[in-house]
């Protein structure tokens, strides 16, 4: 077992951030200790880079972000790589989720996430109240976020480069129905899908996850995958806990998250989890 990692990769939403979508100032001051002592920290999340700095402390800093589940990277705003869904797709997906009637969000590089206009009545439909027992309240509390200022309304598809595609929907037969679609339409066109909860999923280019973004930005500061940590909670953590050499799966993981991983944390995200283990280990 890795004793000391030189690189610790930190997934958000379950990990760092806890049920109300915010990381702790205790997160924020262990990270910048460890960066101090000359650990390399890094974030490796779903969200896109824009998603991020509503739910961060001010003055959060870690060394790089791996965002939307390995199809961009950034140090500082600055990005180094960056992988895009082609239009053609992009227009048949939403194509496909109108004919279905599925929640989405399109996400274009530097520009506001995008739904258009002709499908506002079935989205803001499945995010009415009640919340749904089976929908964490995290991910209830982003789509709320979303809809009152995050996404931008279009008539028409904006911009040529695009991150991601976010899918929610308030039942889970209905995201099943629509995760069989996807896997429809990749007999036809090779992409990534994956999910972080039992009510969504995301698109990404073939390929491409966290682990792939990952290798890319230990390149960008010639380490190795030997010298890695990284802690995460759901599916979308599965290639980078299989990739790095210290995988560590928060306490309100999944089992079958906890089985892939050499070490599971006390406390859980909203316990401040990853402070607690961080600091139990390396200070």
């Amino acid at each position: 077992m890795l004793q000391k990692p030189k690189a610790i990769f930190l997934d958000m939403d379950g990990t760092i951030l806890n049920h109300q979508n915010q990381v702790s100032l205790k997160t924020k001051e262990i990270i910048d200790d460890l960066r101090k002592e000359g650990f390399f920290v890094f974030i490796a999340t779903g969200r896109s880079f824009d998603e991020i700095t509503s739910v961060v402390p001010e003055g959060f800093e870690v060394d790089g972000y791996v965002t939307s589940n390995g199809m961009a990277g950034y140090i500082g705003k600055e990005p180094i790589f960056q992988h895009t869904l082609p239009l053609e797709l992009v227009e048949t997906i939403i194509e496909k989720a109108r004919e279905h009637k599925v929640y989405y969000e399109l996400f274009p590089y530097g520009a506001s996430r995008m739904t258009l206009n002709q499908d506002k009545e079935y989205v803001m439909h499945e995010i009415r109240e009640p919340k749904p027992e089976s929908v964490g309240i995290n991910e209830w509390l982003s789509r709320k976020e979303a809809i009152k200022g995050k996404i931008a309304w279009k008539d028409t598809i904006e911009g040529s480069e695009f991150s991601k595609f976010y899918f929610f929907a308030r039942t889970k037969e209905h995201i099943n129905q629509w995760k069989q679609v996807l896997e429809e339409l990749r007999k036809e066109v090779d992409f990534t899908a994956s999910t972080s909860s039992g009510h969504n999923v995301e698109v990404m280019v073939a390929n491409v996850n966290k682990a792939t973004g990952i290798k890319q930005m230990l390149e960008k500061f010639n380490l190795s995958a030997e010298e890695t940590m990284g802690i995460g909670d759901s599916d979308n953590d599965i290639q980078m806990l299989q990739f790095v050499s210290m995988p560590v799966a928060m306490q309100n993981a999944p089992d079958h998250i906890k089985e892939i991983a050499a070490e599971i944390t006390e406390l859980t995200c909203d316990e401040d989890g990853v402070c607690h283990f961080l600091t139990s280990r390396f200070k």
